[in-house]
Protein backbone atom coordinates (compact mmCIF):
# COMPACT_ATOMS: atom_id res chain seq x y z
CA UNK A 1 0.00 0.00 0.00
CA UNK A 2 1.27 3.46 -0.48
CA UNK A 3 2.44 5.23 1.94
CA UNK A 4 1.48 9.17 0.76
CA UNK A 5 -0.84 10.45 -1.82
CA UNK A 6 0.64 11.13 -5.06
CA UNK A 7 -0.57 14.13 -7.59
CA UNK A 8 -2.98 11.81 -9.57
CA UNK A 9 -4.33 10.77 -6.27
CA UNK A 10 -5.00 14.00 -5.27
CA UNK A 11 -6.45 15.22 -8.93
CA UNK A 12 -9.17 11.86 -9.05
CA UNK A 13 -9.95 12.53 -5.50
CA UNK A 14 -10.70 16.34 -6.20
CA UNK A 15 -12.63 15.12 -9.64
CA UNK A 16 -14.26 12.09 -7.95
CA UNK A 17 -15.70 14.89 -5.23
CA UNK A 18 -16.91 17.18 -7.59
CA UNK A 19 -18.96 14.81 -9.02
CA UNK A 20 -20.37 13.82 -5.69
CA UNK A 21 -21.11 17.78 -4.98
CA UNK A 22 -22.47 17.79 -8.01
CA UNK A 23 -24.63 15.05 -8.50
CA UNK A 24 -25.94 16.54 -4.43
CA UNK A 25 -26.23 20.03 -5.75
CA UNK A 26 -28.43 19.60 -9.00
CA UNK A 27 -30.27 16.53 -7.16
CA UNK A 28 -29.46 14.50 -10.01
CA UNK A 29 -28.19 12.06 -7.43
CA UNK A 30 -31.57 11.55 -5.78
CA UNK A 31 -33.67 8.44 -8.13
CA UNK A 32 -37.27 9.14 -6.89
CA UNK A 33 -38.63 6.09 -5.52
CA UNK A 34 -41.70 4.95 -3.81
CA UNK A 35 -40.33 4.20 -0.31
CA UNK A 36 -40.72 5.35 2.84
CA UNK A 37 -37.35 7.66 2.24
CA UNK A 38 -38.36 9.02 -1.11
CA UNK A 39 -35.35 8.92 -2.77
CA UNK A 40 -32.73 6.63 -3.45
CA UNK A 41 -29.06 7.99 -3.82
CA UNK A 42 -26.17 7.52 -6.53
CA UNK A 43 -23.88 9.60 -4.36
CA UNK A 44 -21.76 7.65 -2.50
CA UNK A 45 -20.46 6.06 -6.32
CA UNK A 46 -17.45 8.66 -6.67
CA UNK A 47 -16.37 7.41 -3.23
CA UNK A 48 -16.36 3.63 -4.28
CA UNK A 49 -14.49 4.42 -7.57
CA UNK A 50 -12.12 6.22 -5.87
CA UNK A 51 -11.28 3.25 -3.44
CA UNK A 52 -11.14 0.81 -5.99
CA UNK A 53 -9.28 3.25 -8.32
CA UNK A 54 -7.07 4.60 -6.10
CA UNK A 55 -6.98 3.10 -2.77
CA UNK A 56 -8.59 3.51 1.08
CA UNK A 57 -7.17 7.36 1.34
CA UNK A 58 -8.66 8.76 -2.01
CA UNK A 59 -11.86 6.75 -1.43
CA UNK A 60 -11.61 8.47 2.35
CA UNK A 61 -11.36 11.82 0.90
CA UNK A 62 -14.02 11.13 -1.59
CA UNK A 63 -16.37 9.81 0.98
CA UNK A 64 -15.51 13.01 3.30
CA UNK A 65 -16.76 15.80 0.74
CA UNK A 66 -19.46 13.41 -0.03
CA UNK A 67 -20.48 13.24 3.47
CA UNK A 68 -19.82 17.33 4.02
CA UNK A 69 -22.15 18.29 0.98
CA UNK A 70 -24.74 16.46 2.69
CA UNK A 71 -24.55 17.86 5.89
CA UNK A 72 -24.23 21.10 4.27
CA UNK A 73 -27.18 20.70 1.67
CA UNK A 74 -29.09 18.77 4.57
CA UNK A 75 -33.05 19.75 4.43
CA UNK A 76 -33.48 17.59 7.25
CA UNK A 77 -32.65 17.19 10.89
CA UNK A 78 -30.93 13.57 9.94
CA UNK A 79 -28.59 15.20 8.01
CA UNK A 80 -28.14 17.92 9.61
CA UNK A 81 -26.07 15.84 12.05
CA UNK A 82 -22.24 15.69 11.23
CA UNK A 83 -22.67 12.11 12.63
CA UNK A 84 -24.61 10.94 10.93
CA UNK A 85 -24.37 12.90 7.50
CA UNK A 86 -20.18 12.37 7.76
CA UNK A 87 -18.77 10.12 9.83
CA UNK A 88 -20.48 7.20 8.08
CA UNK A 89 -19.23 8.26 4.34
CA UNK A 90 -16.00 8.25 5.17
CA UNK A 91 -15.74 4.69 5.54
CA UNK A 92 -17.30 4.10 1.84
CA UNK A 93 -14.03 4.06 -0.55
CA UNK A 94 -12.03 1.96 2.62
CA UNK A 95 -14.83 -0.56 2.37
CA UNK A 96 -14.94 -0.94 -1.45
CA UNK A 97 -11.03 -1.07 -1.57
CA UNK A 98 -10.89 -3.83 0.88
CA UNK A 99 -13.04 -6.01 -0.77
CA UNK A 100 -11.78 -4.97 -4.22
CA UNK A 101 -8.29 -5.97 -2.74
CA UNK A 102 -9.51 -9.28 -1.25
CA UNK A 103 -11.16 -10.31 -4.37
CA UNK A 104 -9.22 -9.12 -7.78
CA UNK A 105 -6.80 -12.59 -8.10
CA UNK A 106 -10.00 -14.11 -8.36
CA UNK A 107 -11.90 -12.29 -10.82
CA UNK A 108 -10.90 -8.89 -11.97
CA UNK A 109 -15.21 -8.11 -12.50
CA UNK A 110 -16.22 -10.03 -9.59
CA UNK A 111 -13.74 -8.40 -7.28
CA UNK A 112 -15.27 -4.75 -8.73
CA UNK A 113 -18.89 -5.72 -8.84
CA UNK A 114 -18.43 -6.74 -4.93
CA UNK A 115 -16.63 -3.84 -4.33
CA UNK A 116 -19.60 -1.95 -5.55
CA UNK A 117 -22.08 -3.50 -3.56
CA UNK A 118 -20.81 -4.05 -0.41
CA UNK A 119 -19.75 -0.09 -0.53
CA UNK A 120 -23.03 0.82 -1.35
CA UNK A 121 -24.18 -1.48 1.71
CA UNK A 122 -21.68 0.14 3.72
CA UNK A 123 -23.15 3.67 3.00
CA UNK A 124 -26.63 2.66 3.76
CA UNK A 125 -25.90 0.32 6.88
CA UNK A 126 -23.53 2.51 8.51
CA UNK A 127 -25.76 6.09 7.86
CA UNK A 128 -29.06 4.04 9.04
CA UNK A 129 -27.41 2.51 12.16
CA UNK A 130 -26.10 6.09 13.25
CA UNK A 131 -29.28 7.01 12.79
CA UNK A 132 -30.79 4.87 15.06
CA UNK A 133 -27.98 5.23 17.40
CA UNK A 134 -28.50 9.46 17.37
CA UNK A 135 -32.64 8.64 17.87
CA UNK A 136 -33.48 10.17 14.53
CA UNK A 137 -34.95 6.68 13.51
CA UNK A 138 -36.31 3.93 15.35
CA UNK A 139 -34.73 0.46 13.92
CA UNK A 140 -38.20 -0.53 12.10
CA UNK A 141 -38.37 2.20 10.41
CA UNK A 142 -33.96 2.04 9.97
CA UNK A 143 -34.63 -1.68 8.65
CA UNK A 144 -37.44 -0.57 6.21
CA UNK A 145 -35.09 1.84 4.62
CA UNK A 146 -32.43 -0.18 4.46
CA UNK A 147 -34.47 -2.94 2.62
CA UNK A 148 -36.45 -0.59 0.44
CA UNK A 149 -33.89 1.63 -0.67
CA UNK A 150 -30.56 0.03 0.15
CA UNK A 151 -30.57 -3.25 -2.25
CA UNK A 152 -31.69 -0.74 -4.83
CA UNK A 153 -29.08 1.04 -4.11
CA UNK A 154 -26.78 -1.20 -4.21
CA UNK A 155 -27.80 -2.75 -7.12
CA UNK A 156 -28.07 0.65 -8.82
CA UNK A 157 -24.53 1.17 -7.51
CA UNK A 158 -23.11 -2.12 -8.88
CA UNK A 159 -23.85 -1.90 -12.33
CA UNK A 160 -22.82 2.28 -12.63
CA UNK A 161 -19.72 1.54 -11.00
CA UNK A 162 -19.10 -1.88 -13.10
CA UNK A 163 -19.73 0.08 -15.88
CA UNK A 164 -16.94 3.36 -15.13
CA UNK A 165 -14.53 0.64 -13.77
CA UNK A 166 -14.12 -1.11 -16.16
CA UNK A 167 -14.41 0.91 -19.03
CA UNK A 168 -11.23 3.15 -17.19
CA UNK A 169 -9.59 0.36 -16.57
CA UNK A 170 -10.14 -1.23 -19.84
CA UNK A 171 -10.24 -5.09 -18.53
CA UNK A 172 -10.73 -7.03 -21.21
CA UNK A 173 -8.83 -5.14 -23.67
CA UNK A 174 -5.07 -5.46 -25.07
CA UNK A 175 -4.28 -2.10 -24.86
CA UNK A 176 -4.16 -0.39 -21.54
CA UNK A 177 -5.73 3.60 -21.64
CA UNK A 178 -3.36 6.41 -20.95
CA UNK A 179 -5.64 7.28 -17.78
CA UNK A 180 -5.50 3.46 -16.62
CA UNK A 181 -2.44 1.88 -14.32
CA UNK A 182 -2.32 -1.19 -12.64
CA UNK A 183 -2.95 -1.53 -8.77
Amino acid sequence: MKRSLTVRDIVIAGVLGAVAILLGVTRLGYIPVPTAAGNATIMHIPAIIGGIMQGPIVGLIVGAIFGISSFLNATVPLFKDPLVAILPRLFIGVVAWLVYVGLRRKSEYFAVGAAAFIGTLANTVLVLTMAVVRHYLTAGVAWTVGITNGIPEAIVGTIVTLAVVLAWKQIGKTQKSKISKDL
